[in-house]
This record gives structure tokens, sequence and C-alpha cells, in this order.
């Protein structure tokens, strides 16, 4: 750390590692000084963005100036990449999915905590609006309390075609997107996981997943249900959330949705509804006013709040946003999700 600034080193120049170096140039505190990538092309690109282009990894690492590593590399080479930072004397900030398995991840804490450096895992979808503004709703009650909850991501356009699609690499959807939803949903539902069910998709191949359908209830009672597609023509919402006094739903991306809330809680009759070849009581809309609706409560966050608090951290001044316990838990439940696919069988968790 030099004039109140980190230095910063990305290992692995391609989309996420540009993304990065973006987002740290709007960081008073950070200077990126360098990249590796065994591209020549991104090698290229990163010397015109007025970079250094390290010739190798052992040389990055023996940069005395580099205060931070930060590893945008695919998956299956977080593990390695991260042990040799950490040992080399740097902090390290790693992209998620933070390893393939929770065993390896236990790996890489054993040598951050050996070391005393700091590590830390990208979990940049905490910073995303639609979920911030269901946190709020779950949070203060406004359908009241919530007793199922649905998380999706729908596309149609499948695995993109590079690494993501090669097993070897740790592709597959539940890798890349479940990983976030999951980390998502366990800082909204507190208490233990009682099952977990899971079934992956392969649509597009045999090799990863392209998408899953995963299935919790916790102790508490609580259901959530997880769906990622990427052969959706037709998405459904992003999110569909069940309390007591109401529904809440966002649509996409545009944060599009609203929420109904139950205002009067006196029992009025119900006239009974046609609805297909016969009629219904049960399924009848409500028409008396005993629901209102409202707009959702949107809830807006600076997603370079994570690296301001990555340098707090560093500096001992406050515990770090994604912690290594919230992570290794996220990567004990992909482990589930994985054998409850291959055994084709509800799992206990926790």
């Amino acid at each position: 750390m030099k004039n109140n600034k980190y230095n910063i080193a990305i290992v692995g120049f391609g989309g996420m590692g540009t993304q990065h170096s973006i987002q740290l140039s709007l960081v008073e505190e950070a200077v990126v000084k360098g990249t590796f990538d065994l591209k020549e092309d991104r090698q290229k690109a990163s010397q015109d963005s007025g970079f250094i282009a390290y010739e190798n990894y052992e040389t990055l690492l023996g940069d005395g100036d580099i205060d931070i590593v930060l590893i945008a590399t695919p998956n299956n080479t977080h593990k390695e990449l991260a042990i040799k930072a950490l040992k080399a004397g740097k902090n390290v900030i790693c992209e998620k999915p933070v390893t393939l398995n929770s065993a390896e991840l236990c790996e890489i804490l054993e040598v951050s905590q050996k070391t005393g450096k700091l590590f830390v895992v990208h979990q940049n979808r905490r910073w995303d609006e639609d979920f911030l503004t269901i946190k709020k709703i779950y949070d203060e009650k406004l359908i009241g309390e919530v007793f199922h909850i649905e998380s999706r991501i729908h596309g149609s356009r499948g695995i993109p075609g590079d690494w993501r699609r090669l097993k070897e690499s740790g592709g597959g959807m539940m890798l890349d997107w479940g990983v976030h939803l999951l980390d998502r949903l366990l800082l909204l539902v507190e208490g233990k996981i009682k099952t977990v069910y899971c079934r992956l998709s392969f649509q597009s191949g045999k090799d990863v997943d392209d998408g899953f359908i995963l299935q919790l209830e916790f102790e508490n009672g609580k259901t959530v249900l997880v769906d990622v597609g990427t052969c959706n023509y037709i998405s459904l919402p992003k999110w569909y959330v069940c309390g007591d006094k109401g529904t809440a739903v966002i649509e996409d991306w545009e944060m599009n949705g609203r929420m109904t809330v139950l205002v009067d809680e006196s029992s009025a009759d119900v006239n009974p509804v046609i609805a297909g070849a016969g009629f219904t009581k049960t399924m009848a809309l409500r028409m008396d006013g005993s629901v209102e609706e409202r707009p959702l409560p949107r809830v807006k966050a600076d997603e370079k709040d994570f690296y301001r608090n990555v340098f707090a951290a560093v500096r001992g001044e406050t515990e770090q946003i994604v912690k290594n316990d919230q992570v290794m838990r996220v990567m004990k439940l992909v482990d589930a999700a994985f054998k409850s696919h291959e055994t084709n069988s509800v799992v206990s968790f926790e």
C-alpha cells in the first residue's frame, strides 16, 4: 500500500477481469497495476489499457508492490492460484464460484489462516437491486411473514461457448448462477436447512448442466425454489414471494413488478365464479377491496462498496462483508445439490 492506495494485479483479463478493472478505476483507494493472462490478445489489451502485462504468474507474485491479487480465471484454476498468492504474502479476491467443491475451499482457507492474509470471494450479486428490494420486503414483513420464495434466472441462449461448457473447467449453471442465487437466499432466510432436492438439466448436452431446479426446506417450515434455465424462451418472474398477508413479484431485470397486500382481514362471503368447465369459490378473485396493490419498495446500492469493504478489512478496520463461512455454506449446499441429482433423492442438510 502506497499513498493510501492499494496496488492490485488481475489474473485473467477476459470479461470479468476487464469488468473488475473498470469498476476499480472508479474506486479512489484502488490502483490496477497489472494483469496476467495466458492469451496473447488479452496481454496486449492489458498493455493498451495502460497496465503492466506480467510475463507469467510467478513474476506477478514477485512484484513487491502488489497488495492484492484478483483472480478472474476459469473455475478449476481458482484453488491453485489462490494458494500460491496467499503463500506469496498477497491478499486475494477470488471470483465465484470460489472452487469446484467445499473440500477445495477448505484447503484455501487453511492457507489463508496460516499466512494471515485476507481471502474474500466476489459475490457481487448481493448488490443487485432486485435482491435488495426483496430483502427489504422480507425483513420488514411488508407482505406479512414470508413462507415461500422462488428465485430464478431464465434465458434462451444456452451455455456460453467457452470454458463454461467444459466439465473439467468447472462449467455449468449450478457453479455459474447457482452460487449467486444460493448465496443471496441464505442471507435472506435465517435458520437451518432441513432438506435439499435438485434436478439438473442437460438440454444442451451431457457434459455440464445448462440449468436446474432446486428445492429447499428449512427447519422453520419456510420453502425455497431456485430455478435456472438457459433454454427458456418465455421467462418466468425473477422473484415470486408469498407471505401470509400478501405476495410480491419482480418480473425482470428492469424491476417491473408489484406487491398485493391484504388490507382487510374480514371474511366477506365470496360468490362462485365460472372457471373452465366448472365453477369455483376457492379460487375466485378478490373483488371486495380486501387487498391493495402497491409499488415495490425499490432499494439501490453501490456495487463498488464490495472493494471498499475489502480495503477496510485489509486494514483491520472491519470484517469482510462476504464472510468465508457464508461461502463455505454455499459450497456445501452446492455439494448437496449435485448429490441429490446423482442419487435422485432428497438429501438431508445441516
